[in-house]
């Protein structure tokens, strides 16, 4: 018997794998006077969450359900994860933003966005992890109006999805809803079957909010949690205080006690399932890096299960300054005091690390650097109960954090704004030996091409080209398929910053900057140059030369000269930028190299 049992299960496990995956259909419906989701017939609140952390964390706490923005390489794996896990997905599609330079009155840019969204559809649309299409996150923008084009896009694309996908219900999703979303939904996307909205210190009055405002269509709450970085308070020195994990949790409840009373809210999904650098390093994550959860994360425990998480997470009393927090001098030492209590009276390890602190130059949740850490700054003698820091030389903003872990999976966090006298010194960048390739097959260099410029909708590049190098195997091809504007790239580091974050590299002795070029007809005007942030930044290049080049149909080496210049700080060590001339150009580069 227990070899016919053996057999049958892998038999099992056979048909399993060799039968595809059937997705499952997924309607809206009002029952009981509240909008409800059902899958295969059966409701479903969603108890979710937005973020890349561990699924299996999340369904033993209770959760039913993840958001992804964007659709990539990782998305089979993600589903496929998911449907392991018992987890539903709400599949998102990123829908190009105006700020990033897309353009929703352009064709080609509308067409190509609406080609590669139908053919993902096509894709996963029988996947049984699917719950929902997501079309977008806060398109719309961030100014006072937006482009009503982005609306009847959303229609467009929308309809068209429920076509190739009658089954599974089409949500896009808006920041908030104090400019005109409500009304942009309900006037010109029918096919929209659910608003997503994101809604953070606005939470527990987003319900009447909505009503208020027109709103009609059932609704999910897409991402929520603590008031963000622009909803705090600033303090003497403008920056937002960050209020601890365990009070993060009492607002958490608040907003989700409020979306779960309102017939026409289809449940929530809490950011964010993971940690971030956003204002600070701790401000939306609910898990930190090292994987340990945090109080907000029980408090939804509690909330999805009806009981209380396991191992509850240590409580933060108080975290102060023993001294006035007014502006400190450099140098001295301060004294921080903790007071944090475990509800199973696990012994405490306490974490204390010092960061610069910078104010929010990004919107919308876009990638932010990491401040830099001083760990020298925590002296001896500190304990789990009281820091002894050593402030740094160089005044400006700061945060003192308190990584408080109970050894068993929780955690807690909390942090001090302080500012110090005097202004901020930039921090050294590091020596880096030459010869260096930036791009071409044997890149070895740190700088990496993140920094999109001008009408990006209409560029691309391929740092992997196969076709007709001239330094190795693969070439950089560049095309810019427009016939007005302008585009180009900047090959920074760190990856995506423009000068407000320490980084780059000490360069002095290098040479030359040394580069192969081609067009691919002949003709193309291409500017090719090396450090292009300037001095208006922090951390600015401290040299700055190009090259305005007419390429020709065949390879050609040029070379910009670095010999005597100050090369003590190269953020930005490769830059183009190509316009179209009243013609699509397209180029080569290859052995980009300084030597």
């Amino acid at each position: 018997m227990h070899l016919l049992m053996k057999a049958f299960s892998i038999l099992s496990c056979f048909f399993l794998l060799s039968v595809p995956l059937l997705g499952e259909k997924v309607t809206i419906q009002k029952i009981d006077g509240k909008a409800t989701l059902l899958v295969e017939g059966e409701p479903f609140e969603v108890h979710g969450v937005g973020g890349d952390g561990d699924l299996g964390k999340l369904k033993a706490s209770g959760g039913n359900a993840v958001r992804t923005w964007g659709i990539d390489e990782n998305t089979q794996a993600i589903l496929d994860d998911a449907q392991i896990k018992g987890i539903k997905v709400a599949l998102g599609f990123w829908l190009g933003h105006e700020r990033h330079g897309f353009s929703y009155t352009d064709w080609d840019s509308n067409v190509n966005q609406a080609e590669s969204l139908f053919a993902a559809v096509k894709k996963y649309k029988d996947h049984p992890a699917l719950l929902l299409w997501g079309l977008g996150n806060e398109m719309e923008g961030f100014e006072k109006s937006s482009n009503p084009a982005i609306y009847t896009q959303i229609e467009y694309l929308a309809r068209k999805v429920k076509q190739i996908d009658p089954d599974h219900p089409i949500m896009t999703v808006t920041a908030e809803i104090g400019k005109k979303q409500i009304e942009g939904l309900n006037r010109f996307c029918p096919s929209i079957d659910i608003h997503g909205i994101n809604s953070y210190g606005g939470g527990p009055s987003l319900p009447k909010r909505y009503r208020d405002g027109g709103g009609v269509k059932p609704y999910l709450i897409t991402e929520f949690g603590p008031a963000g970085t622009w909803e705090r308070p600033k303090n003497k020195w403008d920056m937002p205080d960050e209020i601890t994990s365990t009070q993060k949790a009492v607002a958490y409840r608040k907003s989700y006690e409020a979306f779960a009373a309102d017939p026409l809210c289809l449940g929530s999904f809490a950011f964010m399932w993971g940690t971030k650098q956003e204002a600070s390093a701790t401000w939306f994550g609910m898990l930190l890096s090292t994987g340990e959860k945090t109080a907000s994360v029980d408090e939804l425990t509690q909330l999805w299960t009806d009981k209380a998480a396991g191992n509850l997470c240590p409580i933060i009393e108080s975290l102060e300054l023993e001294q006035p927090n007014e502006e400190l001098d450099p140098g001295s030492t301060i004294t921080v005091n903790l007071k944090a209590t475990d509800p199973e009276n696990d012994p405490l390890d306490v974490q204390w690390i010092l960061t610069e602190d910078w104010k929010e130059v990004a919107e919308g949740g876009d990638f932010r650097v990491a401040p830099p850490k001083f760990p020298k700054a925590i002296l001896p003698g500190t304990t789990d109960e009281q820091a002894k820091i050593k402030l740094p030389q160089g005044g400006g903003t700061y945060r003192i954090y308190a990584f408080i872990r109970d050894g068993k999976g929780s955690a807690a966090t909390g942090n001090i704004s302080i500012k110090i006298k005097g202004e901020r010194k930039p921090i050294p960048a590091e020596k880096l030996d030459t010869p260096v390739e930036i791009t071409g097959a044997a890149k070895n260099g740190p700088w990496a091409a993140s920094g999109w410029m001008g009408n990006t909708a209409k560029l691309k590049m391929d740092e992997a080209s196969t076709e007709n190098p001239r330094v190795g195997k693969e070439c950089t091809k560049i095309s810019f398929q427009s016939e007005s504007g302008w585009a180009g790239v900047v090959w920074q580091h760190p990856t995506g910053d423009w000068g407000d974050a320490p980084g780059g590299f000490d360069l002095t002795g290098a040479t030359k900057l040394s580069f192969w070029a081609r067009g691919a007809a002949g003709g193309e005007k291409v500017n090719i140059g090396i450090g292009n942030i300037g001095n208006d930044k922090r951390y600015h290049d401290t040299f700055s030369g190009k090259k305005d080049l007419t390429l020709t149909s065949e390879w050609q080496q040029f070379e910009i000269d670095l010999t005597g210049k100050n090369l003590t700080r190269i953020k930005s060590a490769l830059y183009f930028t190509t316009s179209s001339d009243g013609k699509p150009q397209t180029f080569f580069l290859d052995g980009v190299t300084i030597q």
